[in-house]
């Protein structure tokens, strides 16, 4: 954004850090997805912090992969998410994952043993949840808590060697059954899982629980400045704890509220759900809102990082209207894309007075947005041309500028018609529409002295190519679909994608993969990934204006 804007509340407390030299002045950022799914908008807000406060104040930011749950992860979502923080602009210091720190993080859990600070657990899940107590009421003990440290070591090493399966025992911090923090009631650091991992492989069947690997990876990567979303509040007291009783270095956790946005769902076990389910195509489904998703979309780095300044760093969660996103695209675009043009809903228009056989090469600017129009492109014109259905009446409204019986309408970069006949077929459609052109009206060399209100755009008959449009829309029906009752995909939007055969000139044959495209007055479009030179198909970024503001 161009104005100046106030400091956030993580910036203030940067600037006041480098002030008073805490940590050398030094700025170290992360950012720790777990891979198990795309990331989603919701990240993208998340690597804009992260990688931002880095830039703004010389620091780094680290790309750390949690990858302490090895029955989720796989490498596919590691190189999905590489992807798109580098689509986003950013570059990371080091790309690290907790699994490098295993080593590491089975010593500190040694010594927290050695100290008696944490002991093995042969409870079940359901005998722990209940011997945790309730917000009100505190924990009890059980026997295993007494066990004696020799006692711990052995069996949290036997845990290590494989020796008992799935469930049989836990590793647990010793901390306080009656703490009003339910997450400092002697919280679970490892559990066992027989699994292989993305990294490691089989070395390891024990692995941390993502409370005890992140923090102590913060330490490990002297990580000034750990940035975590509202729902971390809680665990910070534990995050703390740890650093305390293991004397290592002293990251600090700060949080701010999640995105949450209209018409999507953020959580990534739903958005598994829609793929696995085949409500949509993929990960990339140019619905989601996954990165790649919106990247797929025709929705641009720059437009993004805009969305993400714009809504702002906030310690109180609220819903952010998917229409700013949408905003932020269409400024971009309206910058950027190439003008074409493409008849969606195409009815013939015949333009009687223009000689049979003949045409010529008329030129449209790229973009008239930018000084000089950014180049342009031949279009070839003709008698017969397509026009949108919608642009002729039969019986025309007073302030219809388009075509009607004797209207005139001027044909972009071509010449000014009147309309001087219409053909139906038995069912009452019009099926083609007769003008006659003026021949001194030419665009750029109009001599006709003819003013008229309207433009409209075309494509010659025997020059058009076809292309495969898909016409996407909004993912849900309602505003808030996570928060309605029953199963939330019960609110998916069947209106979301409709597929249609277009006409296109010539010069979008040729489309540039990830090049935006304003079609003349219809929208913003992108070539598909999917696309071929033997069949085009073009998705639909977003209509010129807001529709759903008057819904």
């Amino acid at each position: 954004m161009s104005e100046e804007r106030s400091l956030n509340f993580l910036e203030e407390i940067v600037e006041e850090d480098i002030r008073d030299g805490k940590n050398g002045g030094r700025i170290h950022t992360r950012f720790p997805p777990e891979p198990n799914g795309y990331l989603h908008i919701g990240h993208a807000k998340s690597i804009c912090l992260n990688f931002g406060l880095a830039q703004k104040y010389n620091g780094q930011t680290n790309l750390r992969f949690d990858d302490t749950n090895p029955v989720t992860e796989d490498t596919e979502y590691v190189e999905s998410i590489k992807e798109d923080v580098k689509w986003l602009g950013f570059n990371w210091a080091n790309e690290l994952y907790a699994s490098d720190y295993f080593d590491q993080i089975y010593a500190f859990a040694l010594n927290l043993i050695r100290k008696g600070l944490a002991y093995v657990d042969d409870s079940t899940a359901e005998e722990i949840a209940a011997q945790k107590g309730t917000p009100t009421e505190p924990g009890t003990p059980n026997q295993y808590r007494s066990r004696s440290i020799e006692e711990n070591i052995q069996l949290f090493e036997e845990m290590k060697a494989g020796k008992y399966p799935d469930g049989a025992k836990v590793l647990r911090a010793k901390i306080d059954l009656a703490s009003p923090n339910m997450h400092l009631r002697d919280p679970l650091m490892y559990r066992i899982k027989h699994a292989k991992h993305h990294r490691t492989g089989d070395k390891w069947c024990i692995y941390p629980m993502y409370d005890f690997a992140h923090g102590q990876s913060d330490a490990i990567e002297e990580i000034t400045h750990s940035v975590c979303t509202l729902e971390f509040i809680p665990h910070r007291a534990l995050y703390d704890w740890f650093i305390k009783e293991l004397e290592i270095f002293p990251s600090h956790q700060y949080e701010f509220a999640r995105l949450n946005m209209t018409y999507t769902v953020m959580s990534k076990r739903k958005l598994m759900q829609l793929v696995k389910e085949n409500h949509v195509e993929s990960w990339d489904d140019p619905r989601m809102p996954t990165i790649s998703g919106l990247r797929r979309r025709g929705y641009t780095p720059a437009s993004i990082r805009e969305f993400c300044e714009r809504i702002g760093i906030a310690k109180r969660e609220n819903i952010i209207d998917l229409s700013l996103l949408e905003f932020c695209i269409r400024e971009d675009l309206n910058k950027t894309a190439w003008r074409r043009m493409a008849v969606l809903d195409p009815v013939k228009l015949v333009i009687t007075n223009y000689p049979e056989g003949e045409g010529e090469i008329l030129h449209g600017e790229n973009n008239p947005e930018v000084e000089g129009g950014e180049g342009g492109r031949d279009i070839p014109f003709s008698r017969e041309i397509y026009i949108e259905r919608e642009d002729f009446m039969e019986v025309a409204p007073k302030k219809f500028f388009r075509l009607g019986p004797g209207l005139m309408v001027r044909l972009k970069n071509a010449y000014i018609i009147k309309c001087e006949d219409f053909v139906k077929d038995a069912e009452g459609n019009i099926t083609e529409i007769h003008c006659t052109y003026i021949p001194e009206s030419k665009s750029g060399h109009d001599t006709s002295g003819i003013n008229v209100k309207g433009t409209i755009h075309w494509v010659s008959v025997p020059h058009a190519h076809t292309a495969e449009v898909r016409l996407y829309d909004r993912l849900f029906k309602v505003e808030d679909p996570a928060s309605e009752e029953g199963d939330f995909k019960e609110y998916l939007n069947p209106e979301s994608l409709h597929v249609i055969t277009a006409y296109i000139e010539p010069d979008l044959a040729t489309a540039i993969p990830g090049k935006g495209y304003q079609f003349i007055r219809k929208g913003y479009y992108t070539l598909d990934k999917h696309s071929t030179p033997g069949k085009l198909v073009f998705n639909r970024t977003v209509t010129l204006k807001d529709g759903w503001a008057k819904k």
